[in-house]
């Protein structure tokens, strides 16, 4: 495990104690000049072979150059950008930072524009994953990275303010929270452990958690939570951290999917399929970490952190396909397929936002359907949602935090007929796992809001973005945060957020006279 630390300054070091690797796009590496750079070599580098490297880098898609040995490089990220990437090139930076770490006390230096700070940071941030079982592990605490930014204005440097390096450091430990989170196995993040986790922070941030679990569930109406977990040694759960704001004109709620193992239930998944399933608490990890950022940062409106968790279990207890859902939304459930599990915990969270809550936009964040990564790949969320601009502001802020969306088509009067039953409401499969399956998932979740929600609900599905190889990736961190970044008085988080990207044609509107601009969601 290793420390990572931030900086706007560079620190002299000399590569034969501490390893630097330089990154940055080729267009930004060839305006820094030797000066700028010269205190990070002591004497092992001079201009000349650093002028040849800079020169002698032809990134297809990236290239690296070793300036010293093995404990100096410098790297380019690709040229290439396509409209559906970030134009950060984040992933590449994440994959050059995983291949050149050294180990020890090491430094990396990235020259970038300063739009580009936020997920360049975080993508440092997910090459250092926090959990690791291996022998030895712990006792590695000799370990640090220091991140150390050039941010580049034109052919000047300029520098970044204590509170834009705030904002990367708490954001940065959100991703390695929710990462650390979806790697550790079910024996060690069960339902209990997940709910210290949430404690945790609630004790960080001055926050005590509301939680109703176990029997209370069923007595309480949430039978979408109750029903998936009940067969589990460790019962379910619903919890929730609250930030509230006296005055505030909005409420948020972000309700996150936290199956912290999915075995499919009695509809089980097979040998292989089912390896992997710790990761399905992906989206409550998310907005676990997410939460604990925005609010150290200065959340400006009522923000609540909605965590439905439940081990989906096996077991004489466990749900059955026939049985009869009571969901707290009021609806009633067919269930015919126990591994369609996250949108009935989903949906009795939602309804919680919208009963109990009163909440005006509602974002749920799940790793709902094994179909998102068909639809929408590794890299991109599949995203849902009832709000025309909000699903274009969305992409936007994915292309700037480095967390990539993209939607899915959003006909709820084509597809929701999918679920339809003879003797309830609604069944929780669809009948054609053919037609827009990632669609379907997230419509049954937006019909135990009410046909009258008048409010803005968004769905994440983040089923593949999770996780990269045998590693989680903390995804959807830096996508929260920087989507309701116009709701932070941080000058980093507002020029990632929709602040920033009101001259990209995005509608926006004034709070008030000379306040914050937020984006117009009527």
């Amino acid at each position: 495990m290793a420390a990572l630390e931030f900086s706007g300054t560079l620190e002299p070091s000399d590569p034969i104690e501490n390893a630097v690797l330089i990154i940055g796009q080729l267009k930004h590496l060839s305006k820094l000049r030797f000066e700028d750079i010269q205190c990070k070599f002591g004497s092992r580098v001079d201009g000349e072979t650093f002028s040849a490297c800079v020169s002698s880098l032809h990134p297809s898609p990236t290239d690296q150059c070793s300036l010293w040995l093995n404990s100096a490089t410098i790297a380019a990220l690709p040229l290439k950008c396509s409209r559906h990437n970030t134009p950060s090139r984040c992933h590449s930076l994440t994959k050059l930072v995983k291949s050149g770490l050294a180990g020890g006390q090491e430094y990396i230096v990235i020259v970038c524009e300063r739009e580009n700070v936020f997920a360049s940071g975080l993508a440092v941030a997910r090459a250092l994953p926090l959990y690791s079982a291996k022998s030895g592990s712990h006792n590695n605490t000799a370990r640090k990275v220091t991140v150390e930014f050039i941010v580049m204005e034109g052919d000047q440097i300029v520098m970044l303010s204590k509170e834009e390096l705030d904002c990367v450091r708490s954001v940065a430990d959100g991703v390695r929270l929710a990462a650390k989170i979806v790697d550790m196995p079910c024996s060690e993040m069960n339902v209990d452990h997940f709910l210290q986790e949430i404690i945790e922070v609630g004790r960080q941030l001055g926050i005590t958690p509301k939680i109703i679990s176990g029997e209370e569930l069923a007595h309480k109406g949430f039978g979408g939570i109750y029903g998936v977990g009940k067969a589990a040694v460790v019962p379910p759960a619903l919890a929730m951290l609250s930030h509230v704001v006296p005055n505030s004109t909005e409420t948020i709620a972000w309700v996150g999917k936290g199956i912290v193992y999915d075995t499919g239930g009695l509809c089980i998944k097979t040998k292989t399929g089912m390896c992997g399933m710790k990761r399905d608490c992906g989206g409550a990890a998310a907005i676990l970490g997410a939460f604990k950022a925005a609010v150290k940062l200065g959340f400006s409106e009522t923000l609540h952190a909605v965590f439905c968790l439940a081990d989906n279990a096996v077991g004489p207890l466990a749900q059955r396909p026939d049985d009869i859902v009571y969901m707290y939304s009021g609806r009633t459930v067919e269930i015919n397929n126990t591994d369609a599990e996250g949108r009935l915990v989903l949906a009795d969270g939602v309804a919680y936002a919208v009963k109990d809550l009163r909440s005006d936009i509602i974002v749920d964040m799940a790793t709902l359907t094994g179909a998102q990564g068909i639809a929408t790949g590794k890299y991109h969320a599949s995203i849902l949602t009832n709000n025309d601009k909000l699903e274009e502001l969305c992409v936007k802020v994915g292309r700037s935090s480095g967390d990539l969306v993209h939607p899915v088509p959003f006909t709820p009067e084509l597809h929701l007929p999918e679920f339809s039953s003879a003797i309830a409401d609604m069944k929780n499969s669809v009948a054609d796992r053919g037609n827009a399956q990632v669609s379907c998932a997230g419509l049954f979740i937006m019909s135990h809001l009410g046909q009258d929600y008048p409010g803005a609900w968004l769905h994440v599905d983040i089923a593949s973005p999770v996780y990269s190889g045998e590693r989680a990736t903390g995804y959807g961190v830096g996508l929260l945060t920087a989507f309701f970044g116009d709701r932070s008085l941080n000058p980093l988080l507002r020029l990632v957020g929709p602040n920033g990207l009101v001259n990209n044609g995005t509608a926006m509107e004034e709070d008030e006279e000379d306040g914050p601009k937020r984006l117009k969601l009527n």
